[in-house]
């Protein structure tokens, strides 16, 4: 979905694919007809954006076959989809029945997670569309925290120095500028937006900068505003962002407010809780943790990151981060002009979601996206975007 801003920019709406498992290209192939397809019809466009996840085995495909790179172009053409962002954060097995950890491997100390996310900008630089020049990717914020130390942080460095240098002759030779945005996670070693401004100003590559996630963001307890002037005084560049909404508990010392969380502990995700104190945040990194005696002090609001779906946010006693969303929001689009032009829905736990609010089956999981998309719509309409055909 594409937005004329007032400035007269294009800012591009997606949905992340990440919700739809699928490791081979064949099985991308698949969601394009199952899914992504159904939702463009359910809202009525003749185009919708998609923010495609590829595994390591599909970009591999993808990037060393020309002819399997212009199907799939061919494919999103046929099927009204166009791609201008991929999510390159999960490396391989996000549909696993325990994806925990194992997301945050391979990291930016490993080879592989440069050569992976290499192949990504290519494959990207040959999906755009043609009256589209950039493009970007979301990954991982470094590595998680326990994985760090002096040597793996430089060579970390060191390959996001080479991945910038990539990503220049990419654009000579494509003439398409793609950017590559870090994506703060609780629990990682940038968890927050503060925690990135020193080493991408170390990097100091305009390919280089940040992805923020709305529900990472509030997991954190990060005002909206604050942030991102801080990025933008430290001229940070926020290559994208991902609409998400995290859970809220605010008054998690209540047995019923414990037992609702209960619900949306669940063996698949790793749902890092954060609570506010005097003393400063205090963290768990899973929500079945934070439930587990007096792990995590209650006399405090909680929030988990956990992705509920933007439009439906949880029964009483629990609610969703949404306003931290729209505050975002609002300083991201709302101004003289975008922060950034890629905006892209990132709701993939929906069959995470306690069993009851579980879409049953491919129709309800289409109307549940749909309804994410249309009030992603309405918000950027209502900050004075117009939406284009």
């Amino acid at each position: 979905m594409r937005f004329r801003h007032p400035d007269g920019s294009t800012v591009h709406l997606a949905y992340c694919t990440n919700v739809h498992p699928a490791e081979s290209l064949d099985g991308v192939l698949a969601q394009l007809r199952d899914h992504c397809e159904p939702v463009r019809r359910r809202l009525g466009r003749d185009r919708l954006g998609i923010g495609l996840w590829l595994a390591r085995d599909a970009a591999h495909a993808l990037v060393t076959d020309p002819s399997a790179l212009r199907g799939l172009r061919t494919e999103l053409d046929r099927r009204g989809l166009e791609v201008v962002t991929l999510n390159g954060f999960p490396y391989e097995g996000f549909g696993a029945e325990e994806v925990k950890y194992r997301v945050y491997k391979p990291d930016w100390a490993d080879p592989e997670r440069l050569d992976h996310t290499a192949a990504l900008a290519r494959v990207l630089a040959g999906l755009l569309p043609d009256d589209v020049t950039d493009g970007t990717v979301s990954t991982l914020p470094l590595a998680w925290r326990t994985a760090y130390d002096d040597r793996r942080a430089e060579t970390a460095r060191t390959a996001l120095r080479t991945l910038a240098e990539r990503l220049d002759a990419l654009e000579e030779l494509t003439g398409r500028s793609i950017r590559v945005g870090l994506e703060p996670e609780p629990g990682c070693v940038i968890e927050t937006t503060h925690d990135a401004i020193a080493p991408l100003t170390a990097i100091g590559h305009h390919r280089i900068g940040i992805c923020v996630d709305t529900c990472h963001l509030a997991t954190s307890f990060e005002d909206p505003h604050t942030a991102l002037d801080a990025l933008a005084a430290a001229r940070v560049p926020v290559v994208k962002s991902q609409l998400s909404a995290a859970l809220h508990a605010e008054h998690p010392h209540l047995p019923e407010v414990r037992d609702a969380l209960a619900a949306f502990a669940e063996p698949r995700f790793l749902h890092q809780t954060r609570t506010a104190t005097a003393a400063g945040l205090r963290a768990t990194d899973d929500l079945e943790e934070a439930l587990a005696g007096n792990a995590l002090p209650d006399a405090s609001p909680w929030r988990a990151h956990f992705h509920v779906p933007l439009h439906a946010a949880p029964a009483a006693p629990l609610t969703s981060t949404l306003g931290v969303l729209k505050s975002a929001l609002t300083r991201l689009v709302g101004g003289p002009a975008p922060l950034t032009r890629h905006l892209e829905v990132e709701t993939y736990t929906w069959q995470a979601l306690p069993p009851e609010l579980r879409p049953k089956g491919r129709t309800q999981l289409a109307e549940g996206i749909a309804a994410e998309l249309a009030l992603a719509r309405d918000l950027l309409t209502d900050l004075g975007l117009k939406e284009l055909p």
